[in-house]
């Protein structure tokens, strides 16, 4: 017989007791040494403060022993949102010192952060392994938000830092676009797969109503939104920020060639 657990509980588990104070400990040393804008200490401290929203409050007890599409959203914050709030709270100086490393240059390289990051989430997602997580909360599934927080972290990289590898907007848009249409399918299955695809969420006890189809229905399509919605997004900001370069570039040319041309005359 299933034990019933507390679905509005509140708790405080590995990554609320040990995750979010390692980072936050590592960041204050960090940025002593290397001093940064207000703006990154903000973004790094949303960052915890998202994964604190996603552990201490009952999103985490839904997430453990109801709902794949509490769970979903669990990972979603890991893989996308908190790293990259992380990402961009890091000291450009740190960055630059990390970037010399040969293991940082070559885990952030675009062809190695994007398929890692899709390896990760398509890999967790694999049903025997989603479900063997769940059945290990003391352990397994701790290995798993750490690989999607590492993995994420190492995915913004390239894109919301300049070093070791200072990419174009236009190759950023590409970037993001690319990973926008390989990432997005694993939402979409799950959406439209006719059954339940996780035992451990099938015999789970039901809230409001919601059947294991619905529910995984529900998280697929809210997750496949959610990354139409950040990933299309960024790409199309670093886009246009291509655009605004190649105009501005074209102006200058111009305004460099009739100088030239009245100087000829």
């Amino acid at each position: 017989m299933l034990r019933v657990h507390d679905p509005y509980a509140w708790a405080l588990d590995f990554e609320a007791l040990v995750l979010v104070p390692a980072l936050a400990v590592g960041y204050a040393i960090a940025v002593l040494r290397f001093p940064a804008e207000r703006w990154r200490i903000v973004c790094f401290t949303a960052g915890l403060t998202l994964i604190l929203a996603a552990f201490v409050t009952p999103l985490h007890a839904l997430s453990l022993h109801y709902l794949l599409s509490a769970h979903l959203l669990q990972n979603v914050i890991l893989a996308e949102w908190t790293p990259a709030l992380c990402v961009l709270g890091l000291p450009p100086a740190l960055a630059a010192i990390a970037g010399r490393l040969r293991s940082v240059r070559a885990l952030t390289h675009p062809l190695v952060a994007l398929p890692l990051w899709l390896g990760t989430y398509f890999a967790w997602h694999v049903p025997a392994a989603y479900d063997a997580a769940l059945r290990h909360q003391a352990s397994l599934i701790h290995v798993e938000h750490v690989c999607y927080f590492v993995a994420g972290f190492l995915f913004w990289w390239p894109v919301l830092q300049d070093e070791p590898h200072r990419l174009a907007n236009g190759t950023r848009a590409m970037y993001l676009f690319a990973a926008f249409v390989l990432a997005s399918p694993l939402g979409l299955l799950l959406a439209l797969i006719p059954r339940p695809v996780y035992d451990f969420y099938e015999h789970a006890h039901r809230l409001w109503g919601l059947s294991p189809l619905t529910d995984q229905q529900l998280g697929g399509a809210a997750m496949a939104l959610e990354q139409a919605l950040v990933l299309f997004a960024a790409a199309t900001y670093f886009f246009l920020r291509f655009l605004a370069g190649e105009a501005g570039a074209d102006t200058f040319r111009g305004l460099k060639r009739s100088t030239y041309n009245h100087v000829r005359r």
